[in-house]
């Protein structure tokens, strides 16, 4: 939000230096963000003066020049070199003398010094408009009234403007500070606060009556859409003639970085920005029938609007509307073409209205039109000011364009909003800003700022909102107005810190979130961040039918919700291989987006893994070897360790865009899904070395934490104990079978299984290979007999050979 110092001073009963409002500002909670001077003319033609030239004759050396004599004020008059055909004796000019500073509307400042050209001296510049930066002109030197005194500084006869602008950052909660006015009010409260008096009132524009107009122009008003519009103001003004603005007029716009285009416009604009509310002016003789209708209309209906370009309307955009249906302008965006307010028009019609903005909102982003006045619906305007901005304007259009008012006011207001009741108790009000204010301090601020003070009792205070602070609903937002204004920095730091202990569930999310990224960043792993909306380019037409789409999506690339996590880490090390960074170990945390078909939707927490190039660096002492399978399984293994997972069982599956694939089971649930990028895959990202990708679904991993305190045990007192196994066995079977049966029998005491050596040959038979297996047993609370292990291994054996038809080699 810009802001200027001089026009905000007018409505300040008091004027405090730019440097104070600066800081006055950032206090109320309208943090200044810059604070820049403005100069209608650079440099404000500081050290140029009025002079009167005395002589002027031909230059010796030089057709095209001529030497003047100027009287400037001073004791001698000085000796000038000029190149301008038109100057002449007796004539004011502008001399820019040696030491002062010209700002050209093209090039660079020059400073003035003593030169010579072509032999003869010249102490200064008799300076042409567009060398000061006062017109554009270069035809000649500027010319000036007669009677003007020698030694006049210049500034004095142009009166440039210099002003201070203010950069705010507003929250998106602020609309009533989107306006010189609304500024105002919040400094007014400060005051009153710092003074603890109600004196100081912000300074509205006084209404004059108004010139009527000969003969009337009606235009009635019909408001079909009262929920999207639900008031809607308007007056017909003829005898306007369009013409440039007046210089106040057009230096308050520039100053804040709006273009002038003419009276009209520029006063819409004017009251815009001065009040926050958004007018438009329609030409009234291209409004058919003599009326207006505010509706919606068909989806797909054409519309050409200001920018010359044509847009297809959504059957939820609000229209403006003539007599026979026909668009004029998307309300509270953008005017059309043919309505618009042109240099022929002499009548005109003013329309000052309240649109709901959530609509407004959409409209914008639907047609890319995100204009000033779209920007202040979608955040809620006064609707109790439409009126009198209405007749604000009109006056300026009546005072600046030669208009004469040719109607009564129109306001179609059905059903009149009523004020927001907000209760909040004094307990409440302490608790929260952590500062005991009385009562009447609390009731002066919310005073100022426009409450109205219902009751107050012993226990509570309630108030009426007024209708310029849309966004206070509950009692927090009455607290932090009385926060803002009497400042933030003023709330005492406390003696002591009194806090209430939260109670987080066990095991916390974030803690297991944190130790996870932390194990894996500190085997070095580099953690990403990437897109929850992609391209629907990159998935079949199956997963598309479950997948959420955008309605409004800003990019032709990004227009679904990532509905798996594989193809946006693709595009991660796509680029990153495009930069020849080729050995990457990522992980992610992320979500996924899916819908049931039937309204509902669904988000699943992952942690994803991604690996391709080398296992560590190329050195002399060891073989940089690629990543494989088994280098991803032993992360993902370690991660669920650290986690305190094991029982895991392991299968192969099928998954989209992966090859090679494992799914691992843990407590019933499928908690990783894991495998090589399939080439198609690969090659859909211009890919081209392998690429392992472990999905962890990171909601079932949490559910399967082991439901305490803290990830760490005591070391056990009592030795482990190993036995191993040589099973014979089909090819056929894996160990992940042999790991599962062997998870059949129930015992507490078989605390690992590893299988170390695989062996194959003709002497074991047909098809056959021996895996020689290892089992780990311990007890936390006593030394293990031979009785205790022999009786759980027997159990083994019988399971192998009755689940695998296993042989046991003695």
């Amino acid at each position: 939000m810009t802001i200027s110092y001089n026009w905000l001073c007018e409505y300040l009963p008091v004027q405090p230096s730019p440097e104070d409002l600066s800081v006055i500002l950032t206090r109320i909670g309208l943090e200044v963000e810059s604070l820049e001077k403005f100069e209608s003319v650079k440099g404000s033609l500081e050290g140029l003066v009025i002079g009167e030239v005395l002589t002027a004759v031909q230059h010796p050396n030089a057709d095209k020049l001529k030497l003047t004599t100027v009287n400037t004020g001073g004791p001698e008059p000085l000796n000038i070199v000029c190149g301008a055909p038109n100057v002449a004796v007796g004539q004011k000019v502008v001399v820019a003398p040696i030491g002062a500073t010209i700002y050209p509307l093209s090039g660079e400042p020059m400073t003035m010094k003593k030169a010579k050209i072509r032999g003869e001296e010249s102490q200064g510049m008799i300076c042409a408009e567009d060398e000061i930066g006062l017109g554009s002109s270069h035809a000649g030197i500027l010319v000036l009234d007669a009677a003007l005194q020698p030694g006049t500084p210049a500034r004095e006869i142009f009166k440039p403007v210099q002003d201070w602008i203010y950069e705010i950052g507003l929250t998106p909660n602020r609309m009533d500070a989107m306006s010189h006015i609304g500024v105002a009010r919040d400094v007014c409260a400060y005051y009153n606060n710092l003074e603890n008096t109600r004196q100081y009132q912000a300074k509205l524009p006084v209404i004059p009556e108004l010139p009527k107009a000969a003969t009337p122009l009606s235009i009635s008003v019909s408001v079909e859409n009262t929920a999207a519009c639900p008031r809607y103001a308007g007056v017909s003004i003829t005898g306007v003639q369009t013409a440039p603005s007046p210089d106040w007029l057009r230096n308050k716009l520039l100053a804040i970085g709006v273009r002038p285009i003419n009276n009209i416009v520029d006063i819409t604009n004017f009251i815009l920005h001065e009040t926050g509310q958004p007018l438009h002016a329609f030409n009234a003789d291209a409004i058919t029938g003599s009326k207006v209708i505010v509706k919606n209309l068909p989806a797909g209906t054409p519309f050409v609007t200001l920018d010359g370009k044509e847009r297809k309307l959504d059957a939820a955009d609000l229209m403006i509307c003539n007599g026979n249906s026909e668009p004029m302008c998307i309300a509270g965006v953008f005017g059309g073409l043919h309505s618009g307010v042109t240099d022929t028009t002499h009548n005109i019609f003013l329309e000052s209205a309240c649109f709901t903005g959530t609509g407004i909102r959409a409209s914008s982003f639907r047609h890319g039109l995100r204009t000033d006045a779209a920007t202040r619906f979608e955040k809620g305007v006064d609707i109790s000011n439409a009126v009198f901005v209405l007749q604000r304007a009109a006056a300026l259009i009546c005072e600046l364009a030669g208009g004469k008012i040719a109607s009564e006011i129109t306001d179609v207001y059905p059903q009149a909003k009523p004020k927001t009741e907000v209760t909040a108790t004094w307990a409440y009000i302490k608790k929260l800003s952590g500062k005991e204010y009385s009562k009447e301090k609390i009731s002066n601020i919310l005073a100022s700022l426009g409450f109205e003070i219902l009751a107050e009792t012993p226990e509570h205070l309630k108030v009426n909102v007024p209708y310029s602070k849309p966004d206070i609903s509950i009692p927090a937002d009455i607290v932090e107005e009385i926060m803002r204004i009497d400042g933030l920095d003023n709330v005492e730091i406390p003696s002591q810190v009194l806090i209430t202990p939260a109670i987080t569930a066990r095991p916390d999310r974030e803690t297991v979130r944190e130790k996870i990224a932390g194990y894996l960043a500190g085997n070095g792993f580099n953690e990403i961040f990437t897109n929850s909306i992609t391209n629907s380019k990159y998935f079949t037409p199956e997963v598309l039918e479950r997948t959420v789409k955008m309605i409004n999506n800003l990019s032709a690339d990004l227009d679904v919700m990532r509905p798996s996590m594989l193809e946006t880490g693709l595009e991660s090390i796509a680029y990153n291989l495009n930069r020849k960074n080729e050995d990457l170990l990522f992980f992610e945390f992320g979500k996924t987006y899916a819908t049931t078909g039937q309204g509902q939707y669904q988000e699943t927490e992952h942690l994803c893994l991604y690996l391709t190039g080398r296992k560590r660096p190329e050195s002399w002492l060891y073989e940089a070897a690629p990543v494989d399978f088994y280098f991803m399984k032993g992360y993902v293994g370690n991660v669920l360790a650290q986690l305190g997972i094991r029982s895991l069982q392991w299968a192969e599956l099928e998954v989209d865009g992966l090859q090679f694939a494992w799914q691992i089971n843990g407590n019933g649930q499928a908690l990783v899904q894991l495998g090589a990028v399939s080439g198609p895959r690969l090659k859909q990202f211009d890919i081209k070395q392998p690429v392992w990708f472990a999905d962890i679904n990171w909601q079932a991993v949490l559910a399967a934490l082991p439901k305490k305190d803290t990830f760490y045990s005591e070391i056990p007192k009592f030795p482990a104990v190993r036995r191993d196994l040589a099973l014979v066995l089909d090819k056929q079977v894996r160990f992940a079978d042999v790991e599962a049966a062997a998870r059949t029998v129930k015992s507490s005491l078989l605390q690992h299984i590893n299988l170390f050596d695989v062996f194959e040959s003709e002497k074991l038979g047909a098809n056959k290979r021996s895996y020689a297996v290892s089992f780990t047993f311990q007890d936390t609370q006593k030394t293990l007999t031979d009785k205790e292990i022999d009786a759980v291994m027997d159990k083994l054996v019988k399971t192998f050979e009755t689940q695998l038809q296993a042989q046991i080699r003695k």
